[in-house]
């Protein structure tokens, strides 16, 4: 018997275990001594843990991943994707629908609050300042933002409903602050009282938000994997870095063997014609090149891991929100596979009863711009607005493209337990009540465009988190030590 062998025995019988002679074969083929003692240490505090004292064949093949661990549950279930329910208007007509929609989404969510009971129709407020009746104290109206104006020390917002648009006055220092915050085209309901010339005067804003939420956990002890902006086919993706993240997640660390999730949330290649000169900065020239090797690259994952991939702004297929999924001409051995589930963007998903809400989070760009104290260096304070707002692109007419759909898929309706986004090539993680909150960073270097402006990206982190317990982990696989999760 090999030394390492005996030494690794006496360990396990010294702990009262036995050693069933099929496992001998296995260990001794364990050349590795380090490998060899993880091996039996884990496999005797899990054992202890279960008050089983006997290690055997099936231990061994379960934590090396030669067989399915049965006691993990990988149950994935697709709760909303937008891509079967895509039905764009035209024109006029079908924006407002759109806007529409998204009223009374919003106004049905804010039904069971108590200031609901007390909201009137802005025809009917603006029918009693015409009349030069007093608007009563506890009036409450609500509409969405189509204009916000700071002048000298007051401001002024004009919100709008099916029956119209009525222009509101903010004196109080700290409620021009909220207003400060808003976002046009969101959903917001106003405390009102009549002003002294005749006009109205806001005296509370109340934002959809979030109740705060008791989290969903997953009974099985299992893990999952957050990616995002992996731009494969960009001469800057860090393909060495992904590879070595899937030899560990095929390794028998004790972590890796638990993983059963991967999400991918957008922007899984670099794309072509995305912006000038970009095939100077490409290693594979066409889309079918580089959703190919996605494709060799994912296959290297473990079968018993299923992977979710959701389109961003850099892959294929329409660019306006919603997103379908990538299409499938481009390549349908991805769509074939068993463990790969193509969702469109935004998709809410349940990992073991535990809601992933992923937004690849193209509106990240809008709110950077007009909202005062928000960065591309810290997204998950952008992220809580999306969630007070309960809508993931409020901003209609900036940088990013919203489809005129009959529907408003982008209401935020579900509250999530995790919510997802990338996009920004900044790893961050954030809790916002109770909501586990990510943004997954990227898998490509600083390009050239980014460095011109002063981007830093922290790429080539794998964010981790136990699904039971919420616990976060991640693993740096850039050479820069430096490179560390924001929180």
């Amino acid at each position: 018997m090999k030394k390492e062998l005996s030494f690794v025995l006496n360990y396990a019988l010294n702990k009262g275990f036995q050693i069933h002679p099929d496992a001998f074969k296995i260990l001794d083929d364990i050349t590795d001594v380090k490998k060899l003692e993880k091996i039996i240490k884990e496999i005797v505090k899990e054992k202890t843990r279960q008050k089983k004292y006997q290690i055997n064949q099936n231990d061994l093949e379960t934590y090396l991943g030669i067989k399915d661990d049965p006691n993990l549950q990988s149950d994935l279930k697709v709760l909303s994707d937008p891509t079967e329910k895509i039905t764009s208007g035209e024109g006029v007509k079908g924006y407002n629908a759109f806007f529409s929609s998204r009223f009374n989404k919003l106004k049905r969510i804010v039904s069971d609050r108590p200031e609901s009971k007390k909201i009137k129709s802005i025809a009917v407020v603006k029918s009693k300042l015409q009349k030069e009746w007093e608007v009563e104290k506890d009036v409450y109206v609500c509409g969405l933002l189509t204009t916000r104006n700071a002048e000298r020390n007051i401001t002024k917002l004009v919100l709008e409903d099916p029956s119209g648009s009525i222009e509101g006055i903010i004196f109080d220092e700290e409620l021009q602050k909220t207003a400060g915050t808003l976002l046009i085209d969101q959903f917001v309901i106003a405390r009102v009282a009549s002003a002294k010339n005749s006009g109205l005067m806001i005296k509370d804003l109340i934002l959809p938000d979030l109740p705060e939420q008791k989290i969903n956990k997953s009974e099985s002890e299992v893990y999952v994997v957050f990616l995002s902006d992996l731009h494969i086919g960009s001469k800057y993706f860090m393909e060495d870095e992904l590879v070595e993240f899937v030899k560990w997640i095929s390794s028998p660390d004790p972590v890796a063997r638990k993983v059963r999730f991967v999400l991918i949330g957008g922007d899984m290649v670099d794309g072509v014609g995305i912006y000038p000169n970009q095939n100077k900065e490409l290693v594979c020239q066409t889309i079918e090149e580089q959703l190919q090797k996605a494709e060799d690259l994912l296959d290297k994952i473990p079968k018993n891991v299923k992977i979710v991939v959701m389109p961003g702004n850099h892959d294929p297929g329409r660019r306006a929100l919603p997103q379908p999924a990538i299409p499938q001409k481009y390549n349908s051995g991805l769509w074939e596979r068993e463990n790969i589930e193509m969702v469109g963007n935004p998709a809410l998903i349940s990992l073991n009863g535990v809601k992933v809400l992923m937004f690849h989070g193209q509106s990240i760009d809008d709110i950077v711009k007009t909202t005062p104290g928000l960065s591309y260096d810290r997204p998950t304070d952008v992220m809580k607005n999306l969630l007070r707002a309960r809508h993931l692109s409020p901003v209609y007419g900036s940088s990013t493209p919203i489809a005129p759909e009959v529907e408003d898929l982008l209401v935020i309706e579900d509250v999530p337990d995790i919510f997802h986004v990338g996009h920004v090539h900044k790893a961050q993680l954030d809790m916002y009540k109770g909501i586990l909150l990510v943004n997954s960073g990227s898998w490509q270097k600083q390009t050239p465009f980014q460095a011109s402006v002063g981007m830093v990206p922290n790429p080539g982190l794998a964010i981790i988190v136990n699904l039971k317990t919420f616990q976060v982990f991640h693993e740096n696989y850039s050479s820069d030590s430096n490179n560390i999760l924001q929180s």
